[in-house]
Formats: structure tokens, sequence, C-alpha cells
């Protein structure tokens, strides 16, 4: 495999459709599984203790009920999961939209292609989000009323869906990623196709509907601002939005000159600075999105490149970004002899509460099928898990998404192969499971940042009988509504630092700092 042979796979402008896209994608990586003699169906038996105490599999998708989860899980703020499948569903092939207790109870809230001539949506690849008005939002990558390029959608926990917008491709096209919501009500998210240059854009939405591209990609000589935006957006302290771009940037080993891919900063009213154009050497095709630790940096993965050579073009690197532009490789996967610490990198990393990094490999690892890690913000790597060590892939195999710790303190996940029964031949339909890495019970706040006297919800475990709420020390009114849900608002006097809980279990600390907005 020469180095522009992974680009043209997943070049998909030049795609007729979605599905060849990532019909590519997938042949690319059985390839590249095949080279490192890691082939999902060569998993082994062997088992680990420390596995066995820490991994446990919650549910094994059966293509009626979903097949194929390629997104991060949500925690709802009833204090169930909630996700999407690319694939199954009460209409074949077209996804669903699903809940899942973290007991492993599964409901299908929603089957796509529901409306005639998949005018609902077809392939939801990314994650959800819960709005503030407590229903979620997301999008499917095909499907749509305008020529099938892919839709936003709302839908209710109860799973009554809205289609809010269809894309057509002078706005943009399929979109792969989830979307943000900002403090001012409105949607943010990328298509990774078409637009007004053929290359991606950025949008917003108001959760009623109304769509505005903010900015096309490729719009300087040469694509030099990158092209392919794959990933959802994070919102940075600065107030800024932060994402990536597959391809693109200036030249680098990548595609004869194609560019490896970016960081960029855009504003919400849409002005675009690229703050890095990936060389190959430090890291190529960035996938996932990037998420802002409490130091002010942001941290993300791409899914080639690097230094180790053991992969035709690259193993996929691990990078912190200074939101100035600095980058930093923490990490180079196939480190290890025969990769056992893992390689391509797709999905994207999660910040534990104990300040560190957790995320996942798509191949590689003791039996070949992917690998869980943590990895401190100084670069030192440890794997949690080694997928499809149990007999034929029980476990599930080759992650792509990334992991969420639950408020509870375990992290869940989803992989969209391996599972019991083989439905889906020959790899099964996929899995959710859970994994603890000792990592202590918490509060999350939605949002993470407000000004003073906005509502806020604080999810949680246990919260019944809680007796305080403080912000950075400051006391705060609130109601219990539910053992996972605590309703609130910003104190007068706030100022940006922890949220607490005090129940009659013990105080519970914000897995990120709250920032108080003037």
């Amino acid at each position: 495999m020469h180095d522009s042979d992974w680009h043209s796979g997943l070049s998909a402008p030049y795609d007729p459709i979605l599905r060849q896209r990532l019909n590519n994608r997938r042949r690319l990586q059985e390839s590249w599984c095949t080279r490192a003699c890691s082939a999902l169906l060569l998993c082994v038996a062997t088992a680990f203790a420390l596995q066995a105490q820490t991994f446990r599999k919650l549910h094994n998708f059966d293509y009626t009920g979903g097949a194929e989860p390629m997104a991060a899980l949500l925690q709802g703020t009833d204090g169930n999961l909630y996700g999407t499948t690319y694939e199954g569903g009460a209409n074949g092939y077209t996804g669903t939209v699903f809940k899942i207790t973290i007991g492993g109870t599964l409901t299908t809230l929603y089957s796509f292609c529901s409306q005639s001539n998949c005018g609902d949506g077809q392939w939801p690849y990314g994650a959800l989000i819960q709005g503030i008005d407590g229903n979620f939002y997301g999008t499917t990558a095909y499907g749509g009323a305008s020529n099938f390029y892919g839709t936003v959608f709302k839908i209710t926990p109860s799973g009554t869906l809205t289609t809010l917008h269809s894309f057509d491709n002078s706005e943009g096209g399929y979109p792969l990623a989830g979307l943000l919501q900002t403090a001012d009500g409105n949607l943010y998210g990328t298509t990774s196709d078409y637009g007004p240059n053929g290359d991606g854009t950025v949008f917003k939405i108001t959760p009623s509907g109304a769509l505005t591209t903010l900015y096309s990609f490729c719009s300087q000589p040469g694509c030099t601002d990158g092209r392919d935006p794959y990933a959802a957006l994070v919102l940075g302290g600065d107030g800024n939005l932060y994402g990536t771009t597959v391809s693109g940037g200036a030249a680098g080993f990548c595609a004869s000159s194609d560019g490896c891919g970016t960081v960029f900063k855009i504003t919400p009213s849409g002005t675009l600075t690229t703050l890095h154009s990936f060389e190959g050497t430090d890291g190529a095709a960035p996938f996932a999105g990037l998420i802002q630790a409490p130091d002010g940096n942001l941290y993300g993965v791409a899914a080639y490149g690097g230094t180790n050579n053991a992969c035709p073009t690259g193993c996929g690197t691990i990078f912190t970004i200074t939101p100035g532009g600095t980058l930093t490789t923490l990490y180079n996967f196939c480190s290890q002899d025969g990769c056992t610490d893992g390689y391509l990198p797709y999905a994207g990393l999660t910040l534990g509460n104990d300040g560190n990094l957790y995320g996942s490999t798509e191949y590689g690892g003791d039996d070949g099928a992917g690998t869980a890690f943590k990895i401190t913000p100084g670069g030192m790597r440890t794997t949690l898990y080694n997928f499809c060590s149990q007999s034929n892939c029980t476990d599930g195999g080759v992650p792509v998404a990334a992991l969420i710790q639950d408020t509870n303190g375990k992290l869940y996940g989803t992989t969209p192969f391996g599972g019991a029964g083989f439905s889906c031949a020959p790899y099964a339909c996929g899995t959710v499971f859970s994994l603890s890495a000792s990592l202590r019970p918490f509060v999350e706040t939605e949002p993470a940042s407000a000004k003073i006297d906005r509502p806020i919800d604080v999810l949680g475990t246990n919260l019944n009988g809680a007796t305080s709420v403080t912000f950075n020390g400051t006391a705060a009114t609130f109601t219990v509504v539910s053992s996972s849900l605590i309703t609130t608002a910003v104190p007068a006097g706030a100022t940006t630092g922890t949220v607490q809980v005090v129940t009659p279990g013990g105080t519970l600390s914000s897995n990120v700092p709250f920032h108080v907005l003037q």
C-alpha cells in the first residue's frame, strides 16, 4: 500500500455516494488489519484477569434492533445512556436511535427510513446531544428530502422524531459528526462533503431548523484551510469553536501534497483560522474531534501518521495543541512490539475526572481487534483492555467511537463488530460495554458554561437527599428532580471553578470546571 492509497480511499468528495465512501474506509481498515496479522476472526480466546474484573458487555446488537454502532454514547438527564446504530433496525440497514440502561436493557426508540424515500434520514453516524429543552439532537449521514445528502433531526426521549433540515449539495452534505449546542441555544456542526467549494462545511442551525453555512472548506488555494471535516466541534473556553479536517492543509507526505489534515478554530460568526497542518510525522487524518482540558489546551488523535513505520502510512498519534496552535505529539502508536499498544486511533479522547485521558484504538493490542487505553497529559499510556480477548470476539472488536465516562465513574462505549451471534455475518453486529478504571463518581453540568441566573442541569448518581450545591464555593438554590438530576441556576457572585454537590453518600465534584460567562 502506497502513502496515497489510504487518502484516495478516504477522499470522499469524488465518491458518487456516501455508501461507497464508507465502504472504502472499511476495506482499507480490513487491509490494514490483514497486513498487521490482526484480522478480527483471528482473535484468540485468552482473557486476562484484569480484563475480567473491569470489562462488562451490556448488550449484543442483533440487526433488527440495530447494528454497527459507530458513535459515542450519551448520558441523559434520566440516567440512561442514548446512542445510534449506523445500520439495522426495523427498516433494514438504515440505522436506529436507542436507549440503554446501565444494567443493559436496550430499547429501540426509532428506526430510520420510516418515511417514504427515507425522508427522515438514513445511517446516523454521529453521536447524539441532549439539548437544553430536554430533547435529543443528531444527524444522519444520508437520506432526507433533498437528494439524500443527510439530515439534522430532533427526537424526544420517548422516540418522536422531527426532521429539522435536509441538506442539499449546495450547502454541504453527508454530516458524519454530531452537533454542539452553545449557550445561545443554537446548534453547530460540520458536513464532510459538498458545500460551495465541494469539500465540506461548518454550519449553524437553530432548534427550529433554520440553517446557515458559516464556512466552506477549500476556500484557500490548494485547500490549505483543510477539507473533509468528519468530526464534531468543541466549544473552547474563549467562546470559539475548534475542530479538525481529515485532509487538506499545507503540503505533507499525504497523497501528492493533498494535505494530511488540519486543526482549526472558527468564531461563531464564521471566521476560520488554521491552527495546524499535519505533516505526517506528527500525525495524519484526524477523524476525531478535540477536547479541551482544564489546562486550556486541546487534545486529540490522528488516525495515521507518526514516527513508527510498522504500519504502511503510520500507526497514529495522540497530540496536544494550544489554542494558539503549538502542537506536541504525546504518543506514537505501535511503539510496542507487535503493536500490542494498538494502532489506528479512529475515536476521540474523553477526559476522566482523574485528569487523565481515555480512548481506544481500532486495531492492534494483544488480540488484534483494538484496545482501550489511558494516557496522562504527560504522555504515559496504559492499556486498559484488549478487545476480542474472549472466544469468537463475543466481547466486541474494532472500536471506532469515543468512550464516555458516566457520572457513576465507569467508562462506557460501543464496538461496531463482534458480540454474540453472527446475524451480521461474518463479524456479528456489535456491542455496548462498560469498563471500570477505578474512577470516582462525579457530577456533570449541562451546559458547562453559562451566565449568572442561567438554568443548569446537574447530572449525577444517587443524588437523592442532596443538601448543598455550590459553584466554586457559592451556594445555589436547587431542586432534586431524581436520583440522576438536579436543576439549579448559576448563583449571583459565582466564579469559574468546580461545582460540588453534597449528598448523604459524600461530596461529588464536577469533572471539569464550570465557566461563568460575563
